[in-house]
């Protein structure tokens, strides 16, 4: 059986192609656009918000005597709509705030514009290409139990990504009622609180209140490992939001993926939730160097303040983090993290 091939267009055809694409969708009438706040993605389709409604709403047209009623879908505010969009407008994710156009005879619409973001949480996908997680977050969550087990290797990677995104973080210790006398996780917690990092500590089933004044008027996005409560506090926080939880697995005693896709649930007059799929391992191979010391600022404050420029920080006498490890200013796991996120984007550029 004979392959087609796809044929390589020449730059020319391809700028045609472009100039074509952005003729047809330039000659959209946005006229009637209204404001949107995507809150779900599915592939291709999106789910959006209404944040605002037509001056002059389209009415119903009457049905003719002894016809069925035909389907018509009123533009409500904080309706939820299931939506395509133009194909000029980059990849948009739950968070991101749009225009769009809805079409009542259909119960669809279209997004025709996207404002621009505040805040953006990228992670690379396993094939190394960033892939955006969520827009216009003003707090990342990092979620922590004490089971599945804490890795603190993956909260610092969370940790970077924060810095990078420049989104503050609050780690929060879930599931306290499973903490023992003088509990690892506490020392764990305390020693990033020395970093200057919030912490928060909390019962996914218990009082939840000075939690929800925290996340009061904010945009939270929940990150943390598979299993740890994330949807659990969100359906303490809001039982409207239905969402599915679900048993720690006994026989690998991590976290069963239960989120499948990220998904945002309004919360409070001006807040909101997010709740993205579980992370296990969160990538960070398309950041540079500078971006992970900034994640470490206990690191980075030091960095250049040895005698060799080449440092490695490993087996030099004068170096100044092995130095300051010894006086007990930077946790040794902290800079083991820090050189291995080190190591990584290095043998990755070395390849590229």
């Amino acid at each position: 059986m004979a392959l087609i091939r796809k044929r390589r267009l020449t730059e020319q055809q391809q700028r045609r192609i472009q100039k074509q694409q952005k003729t047809r969708q330039e000659d959209i009438d946005t006229s009637s656009d209204l404001e949107g706040l995507v809150v779900q993605h599915y592939g291709r389709q999106l789910e959006v918000q209404a944040l605002s409604i037509p001056d002059s709403p389209p009415i119903q047209p009457p049905s003719k005597e002894g016809d069925a009623a035909s389907f018509w879908k009123n533009i409500d505010l904080g309706s939820v709509w299931r939506c395509h969009t133009r194909t000029n407008l980059d990849l948009l994710v739950t968070g991101d705030r749009v225009k769009w156009q809805a079409d009542p005879n259909t119960g669809l619409g279209i997004i025709t514009a996207i404002h621009p973001r505040r805040s953006l949480l990228t992670r690379p996908d396993r094939y190394h290409k960033v892939k955006p997680v969520a827009a216009n977050i003003s707090l990342i969550v990092i979620v922590i139990a004490p089971l599945p087990e804490p890795a603190p290797s993956l909260i610092d990677r969370y940790l970077v990504a924060c810095a990078d995104a420049d989104i503050p973080a609050l780690i929060l210790l879930n599931k306290t009622d499973l903490l023992i006398e003088n509990d690892p996780r506490l020392e764990l917690l305390n020693e990033y609180q020395s970093l200057g990092y919030e912490i928060m500590q909390c019962q996914s089933l218990g009082d939840l209140s000075a939690l929800r004044h925290r996340l009061d008027t904010e945009t939270v996005a929940f990150v943390g490992q598979s299993g740890v409560g994330k949807s659990s506090i969100i359906n303490s926080i809001l039982p409207d939001a239905a969402q599915k939880t679900n048993i720690i697995s006994e026989n690998s005693a991590l976290g069963q993926h239960t989120t499948t896709s990220t998904r945002l649930i309004a919360f409070g007059e001006n807040g909101a939730l997010i709740d993205s799929p579980g992370i296990r391992e969160f990538g960070l191979w398309h950041l540079t160097l500078d971006k992970i010391d900034s994640g470490f600022p206990e690191i980075s404050n030091r960095l250049g303040h040895c005698q060799y420029r080449n440092c490695t920080h490993t087996h030099e006498k004068q170096c100044a983090l092995k130095q300051a490890v010894e006086n007990k200013e930077i946790l040794p796991r902290r800079l083991e993290s820090y050189l291995r996120l080190v190591a990584e984007i290095t043998e990755l550029q070395q390849k590229n």
